[in-house]
């Protein structure tokens, strides 16, 4: 062991620059690496690949400008999968540059491992210590099992200015292959069942780069008055369900989508009242709107895949890390978003959409049905397997021109069977047990008023052609072709 560098790197390992290990990775490659919610990215080795051509690029979550900005700009980028937030990645794909494919993040993992074409030739994963058979990963986990198992080349990044007491708060658990996958061991949502070591095969090892660069991770902006009256809806929602439910008698799950709504709802917990039950937070971005809950003692605990704070909620936790690591448990995202555990534990699932039809189908990711944003990411493994399943959302866009409740929604991420209850700054659409005509009445009654007659009137308009779910398809998508005009 090498004293001088803190003890974070263990036995001979193969240390070079960050220009020699991007010398591992040939043109044409499929490249896998670690990031979740734009934390715990590789941030030296991806740049210096910026004069490779026709490299397939593979995430578990959102990564940094390092990847989604410098190897787009330099034509790196081939393909692109499974999730991403950056300006520059996201115009290559909508203008075809770039090929980008999307699937839930419960799958990734083993699609990476065992799927049809994506062969992983070389992982590049962010670890805060390593040695010649581990590593210990940085701020998110997410796939870096996965990866680190498929590939058949592994370059580590050691990163210093990640705090090797991270090392605390992660729980490696991970799964023998199908047909002979076992039961998870998992009986509460804040178990720990494993340590914080990713092993890999030590012949796969070609270089280990020291790094000492923070996280660029998310700004969340200020909440609005939209975002305060959805938290205030839902809060109302959640009081009203944890009385009436005895589902939620003594253990409140609670999961909450990435971006500033999630934060803000996740921060508005603090004023709901939960009684004498247990709440819990289990999903797979932990955000911090969390801490406050966490340093009050209202929340018992959380389990996720990734530290998806800012910079500051990240200076607030590495400042009190040890305390932290007592009730936060970071999970390889087959763990955080498995669909067994996320229905074991009775989740209460609150994620958003860019907009959602009256009879209650959500579109997540394509403006206007054609246009890229992100990505499905967990939402679709949270809103199929929750218990209770919601969806939050402003009710308009574009400074109040653009209803985000439609006729129709071009793109459906979400199926109208998999969303319970809607909620939107007007109030709350509960639509278990309605019929599709029932629930387009009370998701009309939650818009806009400014387009809430309009939806009417093309509802009732659509109600005289008849059928169970009706719609007149000759003016459908009006609104849409209005507003990409």
């Amino acid at each position: 062991m090498n004293e001088s560098l803190n003890n974070r790197l263990e036995g001979a390992l193969p240390i070079t620059s960050a220009d020699e290990a991007a010398s591992v990775v040939d043109n044409g490659m499929t490249v896998a690496i670690s990031g979740f919610g734009s934390v715990g990215y590789p941030k030296a080795v991806p740049p210096a690949l910026d004069s490779h051509e026709s490299l397939t690029i593979l995430s578990a979550g959102s990564v940094g400008g390092e990847i989604d900005e410098t190897l787009v700009k330099s034509g790196t980028i081939n393909r692109r999968a499974h999730f991403q937030s950056r300006p520059a990645i996201r115009d290559a794909i909508n203008a075809g540059e770039v090929a980008f494919f999307d699937r839930h993040v419960s799958q990734f993992g083993d699609e990476l491992r065992f799927g049809g074409d994506l062969d992983v030739d070389i992982a590049i994963i962010e670890a805060v210590a390593a040695g010649e058979e581990w590593f210990i990963p940085s701020t998110s986990i997410g796939h870096a099992p996965s990866i680190a198992q498929a590939a058949d080349r592994l370059v580590l990044e050691v990163n210093h200015a990640q705090p090797v007491a991270l090392e605390a708060i992660h729980d490696i658990y991970e799964r023998a292959s199908p047909p002979h996958r076992e039961p998870i061991p998992i009986d509460g949502p804040i178990d720990r069942i494993s340590d914080a070591r990713i092993e890999f095969d030590p012949d796969a090892l070609k270089a280990v780069v020291e790094t000492d660069t923070a996280d660029d991770p998310y700004t969340f902006r200020t909440p609005t008055s939209a975002d305060q009256a959805i938290a205030a809806n839902l809060g109302s929602f959640l009081e009203s369900e944890i009385r009436s439910n005895s589902i939620f008698s003594s253990i409140v799950s609670l999961q909450f989508g990435v971006g500033s709504l999630g934060n803000a709802l996740m921060g508005a917990l603090t004023e709901i009242e939960f009684g004498d039950r247990t709440v819990v937070y289990f999903g797979e971005v932990f955000q911090d709107g969390l801490l406050d809950m966490l340093d009050s003692g209202r929340l018992a605990g959380a389990s996720a895949t990734s530290l998806a704070l800012s910079n500051a909620g990240q200076e607030r936790f590495f400042a009190e890390i040890d305390q932290y690591a007592k009730n936060v448990v970071l999970r390889p995202a087959d763990l955080s978003n498995n669909p067994a555990l996320i229905e074991r534990f009775g989740v209460i699932g609150v994620n958003s959409a860019i907009e959602i039809d009256c009879y209650g189908n959500a579109n997540a990711t394509h403006i206007g049905g054609t246009h890229m944003i992100s990505g499905i990411g967990g939402g679709g493994d949270f809103v199929r397997n929750s218990r209770l399943s919601i969806i939050a959302l402003p009710s308009t866009a574009a400074d109040g021109a653009v209803s985000r409740i439609v006729p129709m929604t071009p793109h459906v991420d979400h199926t109208e069977h998999d969303v319970s209850v809607v909620v939107t700054e007007h109030g709350i659409a509960d639509l278990r047990g309605c019929s599709p005509r029932e629930r387009a009445t009370k998701i009309i009654a939650i818009a806009d008023p400014t387009f809430r007659n309009d939806l009417k009137t093309y509802h009732d308009r659509a109600t005289e052609g008849g059928g169970q779910t009706p719609h007149d398809l000759e003016t459908v998508f009006d609104w849409h072709i209005e507003w990409s005009r």
